[in-house]
């Protein structure tokens, strides 16, 4: 009876598991069917919207917007945005009531805000993430929206955004006979559904899922069958038959194979053992397991090494404040890290339903057995048993000690190199300060030695006090000449903390001038300046900034020098701001540079002159890139037809917005 039992069970149980696998790849095969079909009509839409993005006038914009709308209920709406994401033109779907009546749209405009931005970075049209969208009706519609980015070269003319119903994307693809059969929803990766057509319900047995990638955003697709588990075969008869012929000799097989497998796994049990235990010797970082008390559970020779404490100390402490805290905590913290860990299930939950990365990390401070506290990076995680179930918390541990003592040795030194280099830069135009001090000097002795003579021969002379008051002028006008020179020099050598000011680019290009006109002079060169009135506004360290101008000027100044006609020598300054970045460049006419010195021109203490240090270029880009900006340049030789040689070094900065609030202004 037991045999026939053992054979009946397993003949029901290989014949259910084929008709189930049958009726699962039915399932998969129709899945993959209609993500293929998605795609194709994905991109059939990309292509008819892309007329529409260079049509122009504004009747003959809302006519094609019109005719692509009647085309299809998925598409719910048509705009046409400025390069301030401005709504222009607006055309909705004439198969239902308008989308934003419920909540403006302004309120919607999150998603596709950030979608734009990243197709205008990426140069390609992309869609948003899915946004819920209220209708009269007290229902609502889960909208997606495509962004293609109209440009003309490096100008943003503006958005063409259409507004997609996932409701209706499943209806176009799902047949009626499909639909009679299946459901199929859009989810999320947490299992949330964002919208299903269907006939029916899905009975959740046989279910597939694929991932429908579209351009910027990536969907998941998901068909569940209406039928239920699969039904006993109707041929048991013959089945008990062949099984109960076939039961002696598979019990036999089975008692031998299940030996074979019993002993392996045995095997590869005590080598898994082995092999995690010789793994978790060799990790530098410490791993720590606490259950949901705080008790710690399981430390490895790693962490017991980096706080100084035997495994043996850290595990009889830890939990409630009832018990003592772990010994690696700092005793003036030890309420504070009680608290973070009873928040630390509820943070970790939130973390989980916004999409973000549980193991993200937090910094804090531990202490040794010698009392020492140090830095540490800790990267946390749900323990979990066999069963699913959550028993505790897993934590990596990094000593982060030596890290920032780099760092801070690191940036000691790089404000030593700028400081070098802006006294460097002040050496070599010495001569250049020497001479255009000794003039007003020269002038403010001659002026006083003059007016001593005036007052010896004719001191009550009327006509003589007006010369001498006028002379007395002079010599205050070239005196106040002389000051403004040594404040410029002063401005730029001096020393300062970091500090993020808000100030127009004439601003920045004024206190630079008088230093860069010492050098135009010398040499003969124009300086041409190409601002917008209101010049725009950048907030950053002025004192780093105006050292990259001395710096860039000066260069282009000195490629003039020998290779360039005196009447063609011209350095132009000129500023532009384009959408949260304001782009500076430095312009010259010399001979341009060699492609061969272009592949090394930012590499620090490279230079092709014998007096030159190497680090004026490297140290620019660095202080550009520590503002988030960028560095580049573009070099024209005189081989180039129909192009001026010369040089131009562009770098951005962040621009000012006025809305961002005082908050901002200092780092």
């Amino acid at each position: 009876m037991g045999l026939l039992l053992v054979a009946q069970s397993l003949l029901a149980w290989l014949t259910l598991s084929y008709e189930a696998t049958q009726a699962q790849d039915r399932v998969d095969s129709l899945a993959s069917e209609l993500a293929a079909h998605s795609r194709q009509l994905s991109q059939r839409r990309l292509q008819d919207l892309q007329p529409l993005l260079w049509e122009q006038t504004p009747d003959a914009w809302k006519s094609q917007a019109m005719h692509l709308l009647q085309a299809s209920p998925v598409l719910q709406r048509l705009e046409w945005r400025g390069p301030e994401f401005q709504v222009l033109r607006a055309q909705d779907s004439p198969f239902s009531a308008p989308l934003f009546r419920q909540i403006p749209r302004e309120d919607l405009d999150v998603e596709t805000e950030l979608a734009c931005t990243a197709a205008v970075r990426q140069g390609l049209p992309l869609y948003s993430r899915s946004y819920f969208a209220p209708v009269s009706s007290g229902e609502g519609l889960e909208l997606i929206d495509l962004c293609l980015p109209r440009q003309q070269g490096a100008r943003l003319e503006g958005y063409l955004v259409l507004s997609l119903s996932l409701h209706h994307m499943l209806d176009e693809v799902l047949t009626t006979d499909q639909a009679r059969q299946h459901e199929l929803s859009f989810v999320e990766g947490d299992g949330t559904r964002l919208a299903r057509a269907g006939l029916v319900r899905g009975a959740g047995h046989f279910r597939a899922q694929r991932v429908l990638d579209l351009p910027g955003q990536t969907l998941l697709l998901r068909v569940d069958s209406a039928a239920g588990r699969p039904a006993l075969i109707p041929n048991l008869a013959v089945a008990l038959v062949l099984g109960l012929s076939l039961a002696l000799f598979a019990v036999v097989l089975l008692l031998a194979r299940d030996g074979r497998r019993r002993a392996k796994a045995e095997h590869d049990l005590a080598e898994a053992l082995a092999f995690r235990k010789a793994m978790e010797n060799s990790l530098i970082t410490g791993l720590r397991a606490r259950d949901m008390d705080g008790r710690v559970s399981y430390v490895n020779p790693a962490f017991c090494q980096m706080v100084g404490f035997s495994a043996e100390e850290i595990l009889s402490t830890g939990g409630e404040p009832e018990q003592s805290a772990p010994p690696y905590w700092p005793p003036e913290h030890v309420d504070t890290y009680r608290q973070r860990h009873r928040d630390r299930e509820a943070r970790w939950r939130n973390e989980t339903a916004t999409g973000q990365d549980p193991r993200q990390g937090f910094e804090t401070v531990f202490m040794r057995s010698s009392g020492e506290r140090f830095p540490v990076m800790v990267f946390e995680a749900p323990l979990l048993n066999a069963q699913g179930q959550q028993t505790g918390w897993m934590s990596a541990t990094v000593d982060i000690s030596e890290q920032r003592r780099v760092e801070e040795l690191s940036r000691q030194q790089q404000d030593r190199l700028q400081a070098a280099a802006r006294l460097a830069t002040i050496g070599e135009m010495a001569s250049l300060l020497s001479h255009e001090l000794n003039q007003p000097l020269a002038a403010i002795a001659s002026y006083a030695t003059g007016s001593l003579n005036l007052i010896e021969r004719e001191g009550d002379d009327p006509q003589t006090l007006g010369l001498v008051r006028q002379a007395v002028g002079r010599i205050a006008e070239q005196a106040e000449r002389a000051g403004r020179v040594i404040k410029s020099v002063h401005d730029v050598v001096r020393r300062r903390e970091q500090a993020y000011e808000v100030l127009s680019v004439e601003q920045l290009f004024d206190a630079v001038l008088p230093l860069v006109r010492l050098q135009a002079r010398k040499s003969g060169t124009r300086i041409e300046l190409d601002l917008k009135t209101p010049p725009p506004r950048v907030r950053c360290d002025r004192t780093m900034v105006e050292q990259v101008l001395l710096n860039l000027t000066r260069n282009a100044i000195q490629a003039m020098e020998t290779a360039t006609p005196l009447a063609d020598r011209v350095l132009r300054l000129r500023a532009r701001q384009q959408g949260r970045w304001v782009m500076i460049s430095v312009a010259d006419c010399g001979p341009g540079i060699p492609a061969e010195v272009g592949e090394q021109l930012f590499t620090p203490f490279f230079t092709t002159r014998s007096e030159g240090m190497g680090l004026g270029l490297s140290l620019c880009r660095t202080v550009v890139e520590q503002h988030g900006g960028q560095m580049d340049y573009e070099s024209r030789s005189a081989a180039q037809p129909g192009q001026p040689s010369g040089t131009e070094f562009r770098f951005t900065l962040p621009a000012f917005e006025a809305g961002a609030g005082r908050a901002g202004l200092h780092r």
